[in-house]
């Protein structure tokens, strides 16, 4: 990066829902010695903020406010210009987070964000991976819990199994294990409702059919240099046909597993992290994501509710009128009080490469407690700062620059998570058991 910064990070929506907790974690938990600001459109909204800081923690000096007004791109060039690192927390990303991406791709500037948008994602990859590779930036979209604990979990199954059995992997299925959670914010509804009207049916079905969206193979033509190639059908378990009409099937230590409405982004990114490290995950390498079900007649109903929840969405009139009765506006979302008895937890299965019998196996575990996912969250986009910002050369001669994924901060990332309160683990297992 070059150049000395005026700031080590620029948090930017920081008035918003998720923006307000990660400055308050950045407040409470990072390094005293890291420079920072506070950006948005609103001076006085921010004052507040910065106001509500200091009552947080008075030993730590208060960040800067810098307003970006119209959040266009010269605008946010300069303010890029002054930061080694921008969190972007303002949503819906694909209406106003563009000239943010734009700006850190021409500036050198390293980036991270918390979006769940896989069309907009891409989008930006195709746009401005080859001025973010000639400047030096890393880019890390979907940090937060979109998509940083799937990629992890991922991440660190495929570690064992390198180290046990110097091998790739062949499959993961993963499961939402727990996810007790007040609900969710404005700003998720908002992107939710608002995402199939600007981007064609086309582009929306692929983002959630195509698990291989985002890998590098699929942006780009096939080349001898390009060697990746683009895995058309997952290895994973085979369901029977009344499985994928019900949606509801049995996986051994996963247990009864139905649809999980966050699974599309997540395996997208998760393969991306396969593409750009095929020799370190696997040449055969696929990922699945689902929701853990207490019995099958719950996961048949909602497998019912998200299919006609999809099809509700895919029209304008009956987008119209959910956008409506949606009472969740955004930068609102769950007070803190209600969240205590939050919990989320992921599990993934995977399998080694080598064909053995029994197969040989890892089941890796990411939890979180005591708070929202959106806390979560916060804790996953600051965290990421903190290694982007102390182990930069190393990421670079590991990982290049351009778009890469939370994976790529690898273990650094994970002990920070670690001393954060998040549970990560991996062990070896057979096949005693299946819950």
């Amino acid at each position: 990066m070059a150049g000395k910064r005026q700031y080590d990070i620029v948090l930017l929506g920081a008035t918003g829902y998720t923006g307000k907790l990660t400055a308050e974690y950045i407040t409470s938990s990072l390094p005293t010695s890291i420079k920072w600001a506070v950006a948005g459109r609103n001076q006085s909204k921010l004052q507040s903020l910065v106001d509500e800081l200091k009552k947080l923690n008075s030993t730590r000096s208060t960040p800067d406010i810098i307003t970006v007004a119209n959040l266009t791109t010269p605008e946010l060039t300069a303010l890029a210009k002054k930061t080694r690192v921008i969190l972007n927390t303002i949503g819906p990303y694909y209406l106003h987070s563009t000239p943010v991406v734009e700006a850190a791709a021409q500036t050198g500037t390293h980036y991270l964000d918390v979006t769940g948008e896989t069309p907009w994602v891409k989008e930006i990859i195709v746009k401005h991976e080859a001025t973010a590779k000639k400047t030096g930036a890393i880019l890390i979209p979907q940090v937060g819990v979109e998509s940083a604990p799937s990629d992890l979990v991922a991440y660190i199954a495929t570690r064992l199994v390198r180290k046990v059995w110097d091998c790739g992997v062949m499959d993961i299925v993963a499961s939402v294990h727990e996810l007790k959670s007040s609900g969710p914010s404005g700003g998720t509804l908002a992107t939710g409702l608002g995402m199939a009207d600007h981007y064609s049916a086309q582009q929306v079905r692929e983002a959630f059919t195509d698990p291989f969206v985002l890998s590098p193979s699929h942006l780009k033509p096939y080349t001898k240099d390009n060697i990746y190639p683009r895995n058309p059908e997952p290895n994973t378990y085979i369901r029977t046909p009344l499985q994928k009409f019900t949606g509801v099937w049995s996986y051994p230590r996963l247990g009864n597993l139905t649809t999980s409405l966050a699974a599309k982004p997540n395996e997208a990114v998760v393969h991306r992290s396969a593409g750009l490290n095929p020799y370190f995950y696997g040449f055969n390498f696929s990922y699945e994501e689902y929701m853990a079900v207490s019995s099958p007649i719950v996961g048949v109903l909602i497998h019912i509710a998200i299919s006609i929840l999809t099809l509700l969405l895919a029209f304008p009139p009956t987008r119209a009128i959910l956008k409506i009765f949606n009472s969740v506006k955004p930068g609102s979302g769950p007070a803190k009080e209600s969240t205590k008895n939050d919990a989320y937890e992921l599990r993934a299965v995977a399998i080694a490469e080598q064909l053995a019998k029994p197969p040989r196996k890892a089941l890796a575990t990411f939890r979180y407690e005591g708070g929202s996912v959106y806390e979560l969250t916060a804790k996953l986009l600051a965290e990421a700062a903190v290694v982007l910002l102390t182990k930069e050369e190393e990421l670079k001669n590991k990982h290049g620059v351009g778009f890469l994924t939370p994976a790529s901060l690898g273990d650094d990332y994970l002990e920070r998570l670690d001393s954060a309160g998040v549970q990560i683990s991996v062990k070896q297992i057979g096949d005693v058991g299946s819950k």
